[in-house]
């Protein structure tokens, strides 16, 4: 009797810490800094090192130096390497020293391993530690080995790597295969081998990555290098911040910002506006042309005021087509449906979808002149003309934006800089200045002995 109540409070105090520790994971990065340190304090030894794994590089380097000195060696030794060098990157250059110097010395070397890859490689978020056998163990001995192998650390036992004397893979099984086997079945007779065995170069970017893990069902990849020798794991779970933090990226250089590397709240203010200044800048002076190409038509202004009603609804127009042009080409080229090659398949589908998208445009702007009351009043005796200008321009300018919007992106990357940078207020800037001149290119051309 006494041991079951035991077993119902260590089960219910086992279930209340994890629906504590689950609020305070959801929470975390909206609290305030200094409450971060209080918090972690407060906690228990358990709960505060399942915290500590679970939460973020930046978060853990930020709990690590609110740490006294000496307490800090037992805190990093708890990460893996691939984690332990993740900590070390988000510290300041002189702190990191001294964080490598509390890892003990093989876990040390692989972390400094590690470091030696640029963080969005997939050297940088390996694992070096993964589950290996040999090619001419049998079935029987491969998993006594595995179930050693568990005891030191492994990161994943989903699959194990069958490695020659050099280290180089020869191929890869997975457990279910090794479970079923015949025990006294050599490694080597049902290990996957050639064009079936899937697997990373250690130079890949993260985002070819992701897209490697979106088109195959691997929870694992291994990692190796021009040789083949195999360096590391990189599993599924990496996989999920590597998209996070991507998708991050690409949404504010979208928005005409430079990418901010930490939460929303433990941004500077001084930092905010020197990422978004140099954008706005940028983006204003763009819109002064549009100032020049509104005084260079000034004396068809002057003549015809009431185009002048129209160019808000003809620059919005072309912006609008342009940002989804641009919307739709970066997320296809990040996942890959669109590679650079496709370029003239692109400009023919946005030709025929911006020319139907202005036609749509164009009849819904020239209805609206004819039907407003007071049209004839409002837009004087020319008012066919001037809808007809309105329209022919909106199908040009959508058309144009589409374009735009579509071949900018695929230029940056033909070019080597991030597509994202063409952003929709970038895209939406170049198209309100050009959209100006097809309007009054137009105007002049219909309203001309008329209006003009």
């Amino acid at each position: 009797m006494m041991k079951t109540l035991k077993d119902d409070f260590r089960k219910t105090h086992v279930a209340l810490t994890e629906r504590r520790l689950d609020k305070l994971l959801a929470e975390w990065g909206s609290m305030p800094g200094e409450e971060h340190g209080q918090i972690f304090r407060a906690l228990d030894r358990r709960t505060a090192e399942e915290l500590f794994l679970r939460i973020l590089p930046y978060d853990q380097a930020e709990l690590f130096m609110l740490l006294p000195p000496l307490g800090r060696k037992s805190w990093i030794r708890i990460l893996p390497p691939d984690d332990a060098a993740d900590l070390i990157q988000e510290l300041e250059e002189e702190e990191r020293p001294a964080a490598l110097d509390l890892l003990d010395t093989p876990t040390r070397m692989e972390v400094q391993g590690l470091l030696a890859y640029h963080e969005d490689e997939a050297g940088g978020l390996m694992s070096p530690r993964f589950a290996r056998l040999r090619p001419d163990a049998t079935v029987e001995e491969a998993l006594r080995y595995l179930r050693a192998q568990t005891r030191q650390q492994v990161e994943t036992i989903y699959y194990a790597y069958v490695l020659d004397q050099n280290q180089k893979l020869l191929g890869t099984v997975s457990l279910r295969d090794l479970f079923s086997a015949d025990p006294f079945a050599l490694v080597r007779d049902i290990m996957t081998t050639g064009d079936d065995m899937a697997f990373i170069r250690e130079d890949q970017d993260q985002e070819e990555i992701a897209r490697i893990f979106g088109h195959r069902e691997y929870r694992v990849m291994p990692v190796v290098d021009d040789e083949f020798h195999m360096k590391g794991i990189v599993t599924v779970d990496d996989i999920v911040q590597i998209v996070e933090e991507e998708a991050t990226e690409d949404i504010q250089k979208m928005g005409g910002m430079e990418a901010f590397d930490e939460p929303y709240f433990k941004i500077s203010i001084l930092d905010m506006v020197k990422k978004r200044a140099g954008w706005l800048l940028a983006l204003f002076i763009g819109e002064m042309f549009t100032a020049t190409a509104m005084g260079h038509y000034q004396n068809e202004i002057a003549k015809a005021v009431v185009l002048a009603l129209f160019v808000p609804l003809i620059m919005s127009s072309g912006g609008n087509s342009g940002s989804q042009a641009t919307t739709l080409v970066i997320r296809a080229m990040a996942l890959g449906e669109i590679r650079l090659r496709d370029w003239w398949r692109v400009f023919l589908r946005e030709c025929l979808s911006g020319l139907l998208l202005g036609l749509i445009l164009g009849v819904v702007g020239i209805i609206r002149i004819y039907l407003w009351p007071g049209h004839a009043t409002l837009y004087g005796p020319h008012y066919p003309l001037i809808a007809l200008a309105v329209g022919g321009t909106l199908v040009g300018i959508v058309l144009w934006g589409s374009l735009m919007g579509s071949m900018l992106p695929m230029l940056l990357r033909r070019v080597g800089v991030d597509p994202a940078i063409a952003s929709a207020p970038f895209v939406a800037t170049l198209v309100d200045v050009t959209g100006l001149v097809i309007y009054f290119s137009v105007a002049s051309m219909l309203l001309k002995g008329t209006l003009l």
